[in-house]
């Protein structure tokens, strides 16, 4: 048993009938603990932030849904699961406003994008240890814009967080390896 926070259950019935191989159950939880986590942290670091943390949450959650009817990204590379993601969660009643997190986790730099958006993405760079400077910076001047803050200052303090929730991958990448990509 792990210490990750759970999968929400709208979510975890969502994985179970659309048969989701375990192992993109073990990432979308991993990727959902995360953005908990980091969401929790800029909530305390910029009180002046306004953000929707239960959005970021259930995007993070569902991010690679679609991954369920394309098993094979989830060792190799494909987009193919972005676009059709929002068509599973859609199946389920799912809002665009929700739904849309499968697409722009990826496309975050491509099309214009909410700080949700930016916060799912980071989650999923994170949860492996990954770094984007890129990702970052636009995410550090749409702090400063809606908070007021210098953009060093949130630079300063989000790198710090961003580290320390990189620091613990290995664990997750162990974790998660332990399940299967097939059903």
């Amino acid at each position: 048993m792990s210490d990750y926070l759970p999968l929400p259950a709208q979510v975890a019935d969502i994985c179970r009938s659309v048969q989701a191989p375990p192992r993109l159950v073990a990432h979308l939880t991993l990727v959902h603990d995360v953005a908990f986590k980091l969401t929790g942290q800029l909530t305390a670091s910029f009180p002046a932030l306004a953000f929707d943390r239960d959005l970021v949450l259930f995007g993070a959650a569902t991010h690679d849904i679609g991954k369920a009817i394309y098993p094979s990204e989830l060792s190799g590379p494909g987009s193919m699961h972005e676009e059709h993601g929002a068509d599973i969660l859609k199946k389920f009643g799912v809002r665009d406003e929700q739904s849309r997190f499968t697409r722009t986790h990826a496309q975050w730099n491509t099309t214009t994008v909410d700080i949700e958006d930016l916060l799912v993405a980071l989650a999923d760079k994170c949860w492996k240890g990954k770094r984007d400077t890129e990702l970052e910076e636009k995410t550090v001047q749409l702090i400063a814009k809606n908070t007021g803050q210098e953009a060093w200052e949130i630079f300063s303090i989000l790198d710090d967080i961003l580290q320390k929730l990189a620091a613990d991958a290995d664990e997750r990448l162990t974790w998660q390896a332990q399940f299967s990509v097939e059903n």
